[in-house]
């Protein structure tokens, strides 16, 4: 079984789109000043679907070890009925791996270097990889959905695919 070698790309929200909304208070497009002027609020930074059928709003932290490099990404999975954003409390880089929606398309999985201050919102449907840390172990804020239906598809890759800084 031979690996194949993803090109990793700076996280941008052009870049993103198709798979989902890039979190960052340097994106904001609505910034509101509240609290007499000393806070700064930045509303709407993603679309997020997380009331889909019998679904409810689950806040949690995710804590990610990071794996040794060159790290060989083996599978995928996607969350259909909801979206799942990441948000990095730590102050360090950490790599997001996707693909689009629908049948898994090996050829199309796609690999992004997410900067300190950058969180992902995947849009239902969207195939990822679950969160790459780097450098240390690292916390998540995640929203997502809980529900008792099951909203999550594994797939393994038939050609794993490596990622190299």
């Amino acid at each position: 079984m031979n690996d194949q070698q993803l090109n990793i790309q700076p996280l941008t929200p052009d870049a993103f789109a198709p798979y989902g909304d890039v979190i960052s208070a340097a994106e904001a497009t609505e910034v509101i000043n509240i609290n007499e002027g000393n806070t700064q609020r930045f509303d709407n930074l993603a679309n997020l679907k997380i009331s889909s059928g019998n679904g409810k709003p689950c806040l949690s932290i995710f804590r990610s070890r990071p794996l040794s490099l060159p790290i060989t990404i083996y599978g995928m999975e996607n969350h259909p009925l909801a979206s799942q954003a990441f948000f990095p409390l730590s102050q360090r880089p950490y790599l997001v791996v996707v693909a689009p929606p629908g049948k898994l398309n090996e050829t199309r999985i796609e690999a992004f270097l997410a900067s300190p201050g950058q969180g992902v919102n995947y849009h239902p449907g969207t195939w990822h990889h679950y969160s790459l840390a780097l450098e240390e172990e690292s916390d998540f804020l995640v929203i997502d959905s809980q529900m008792k239906q099951s909203n999550c598809d594994e797939i393994t890759l038939v050609t794993p695919r490596q990622l190299r800084l």
